[in-house]
């Protein structure tokens, strides 16, 4: 019997390792996106939309065109993810090289902490609007500073901190079981509640097709155009990552179901709603509100008050799982896996997103739109890389086991560990897309830096690359999952491992 290639310690550890269990079913994706889509960023969005003058139903048109391109994009990468069983800093070394793919994967990291402060601050500044409001006494302690904070703030800033430390550091597992159950279906309730509360009060007389500052016919076709292309853009982060997530499902059925119910279903009827209420606070208050947060002010109700602020908490922790603390500790695990495996990185991503002070960054509309700007300007050639060296160049043959391999002959070593070509497809497809987001001169198609930069990366890579050019065999991209070797370490030593992609049928997820 031919042993199985020892993969080397400092490319591999347990959590990088192809999925040896695969759980989440079609409802856990479903789940997954419910987490992500009911945030107040995305309602907010929303209603500002219809705000600004388009009219409701093409507030949903837009949306509805836009999250079919995430869901388009995700079943691709979720394609590649499946079948390899491996995270996303993993699969990136197949076209960056097996150091090479740190670039990447760090570049989605320092964005995914910087998000994950900022969405750990929001939430909360929900626990002290439901603290004053049990404990009006402490009010004398939120007016003072402290490095930007009240003392109330940061009271209540590390009681969330603590809180998704505790939950988020305990595995992917149990994150899949947190959210199956109470990120995603709570928000639905007191949204949908808040809605019905405020269509009765409005006496039903709300208008979907209007616009309630009187776009012209050109602007709004501009307008949803922007909206198609923002949307697209906000859910590249996910895009680019989705491995992390798609590596756990048992086929291919289950991430494809779970993504259409998820993303276009899910993503729409919440916009749907935002929608509703926003043009009722018109009606009941006298003027749009788009701050769900306000809303609940506005009702002026101790119970409504509690509940909305718990509920926008629980909504925070859920979008925090999914976009901002998943992808950085498999990310920060990768840089050295030997020290470092997905809880470790994950408490390193807690600790950063205190040190980096959210507030302050959240604060500074400078730091939002030079840096992360600058930053979510490079998501569109990142994800172009990845699609056409898996599908374009590759035709979807990966060697699992060669991604765990530092030896200068294997096939992801290329150039001392890094790939020039996707390099040289990276820079200046990034630089391009940056100044057409940063630049002035560019404004009027600043929303679509991400299309030049995907476009370029994707067809500079495929030109270097020669698409194909004998690296991968003609023919259809296989379906089954990728047989791999390689071995699990454990603390107690070095073992087979489980033929991982070789099992005659994953046990589907319970709910899937």
């Amino acid at each position: 019997m031919t042993t199985p290639p020892q993969p080397d310690p400092r490319l591999f550890n347990e959590d990088l390792a192809p999925a040896p269990e695969r759980t989440w079913g079609t409802y856990s994706i479903f789940a997954l996106w419910m987490s992500d889509t009911h945030a107040i960023s995305n309602y907010a969005f929303a209603s500002s939309l219809f705000v600004l003058g388009l009219p409701a139903w093409e507030v949903f048109v837009a949306l509805l065109a836009g999250i079919t391109i995430v869901y388009w994009l995700m079943n691709r990468m979720g394609h590649a993810g499946h079948r390899t069983g491996v995270p996303y800093p993993v699969l990136a070394r197949a076209s960056w090289g097996v150091y090479g793919a740190n670039i990447p994967a760090l570049l989605r990291a320092v964005m995914a902490v910087a998000w994950y402060g900022i969405q750990t601050w929001l939430a909360s500044t929900a626990v002290v609007l439901l603290t004053l409001q049990l404990a009006p006494g402490l009010d004398a302690y939120h007016h003072n500073s402290v490095l930007g904070l009240s003392t109330l703030g940061w009271v209540a800033f590390m009681v969330m901190w603590g809180l998704q430390a505790a939950l988020l550091t305990r595995g992917m597992e149990f994150i899949r079981k947190v959210q199956d159950f109470a990120t995603g279906p709570v928000v639905w309730l007191v949204v949908l509640a808040l809605a019905l509360y405020l269509v009765i009060k409005a006496g039903g007389d709300i208008s979907l097709t209007r616009s309630i500052t009187g776009l012209s016919g050109a602007e709004q076709a501009r307008q949803s155009l922007i909206a198609v292309s923002l949307t697209v853009a906000t859910f590249l982060t996910l895009v680019l990552n989705y491995a992390d997530f798609a590596r756990f499902t048992p086929n291919h059925r289950s991430y494809r179901r779970g993504n259409l119910i998820g993303l276009p279903v899910n993503f729409t009827a919440f916009a749907v709603v935002a929608v509703l209420v926003t043009a009722g606070t018109i009606s009941v208050f006298g003027e749009a509100i788009y701050d769900p947060v306000k809303v609940i002010q506005k009702i002026d109700n101790p119970v409504v008050t509690v509940i909305g602020a718990l509920a926008f908490i629980v909504a925070t922790i859920g979008i925090n799982v999914v976009a901002n603390f998943v992808s950085p500790a498999y990310d920060f695990a990768n840089l050295a896996p030997k020290y470092l495996n997905f809880k470790r990185g994950g408490m390193i991503t807690a600790v950063l997103a205190v040190v980096v002070m959210p507030w302050k960054l959240y604060s500074s509309a400078l730091v939002i739109q030079y840096f992360l700007g600058a930053l979510g300007a490079f998501l569109g050639p990142l994800v172009a890389i990845l699609l056409v060296d898996y599908y374009l160049v590759r035709r979807g043959r990966i060697d699992v086991d060669a991604l765990f391999s530092a030896d200068a002959e294997g096939a992801y070593f290329y150039r001392r560990g890094y790939n020039p070509k996707a390099v040289l497809a990276f820079l200046p497809a990034a630089a391009v897309s940056a100044a057409v987001a940063l630049v002035p001169d560019f404004g009027a198609v600043a929303p679509f830096s991400w299309i030049f930069g995907m476009v370029l990366a994707g067809g500079l890579h495929a030109l270097v690359s020669g698409r194909g050019g004998g690296l991968a065999a003609a023919g259809p991209i296989p379906d089954e999952i990728i047989p791999s070797q390689v071995r699990v370490v454990t603390a107690e030593g070095q073992g087979p491992a489980p033929q991982v992609g070789v099992t005659p049928a994953p046990v589907p997820a319970e709910g899937s």
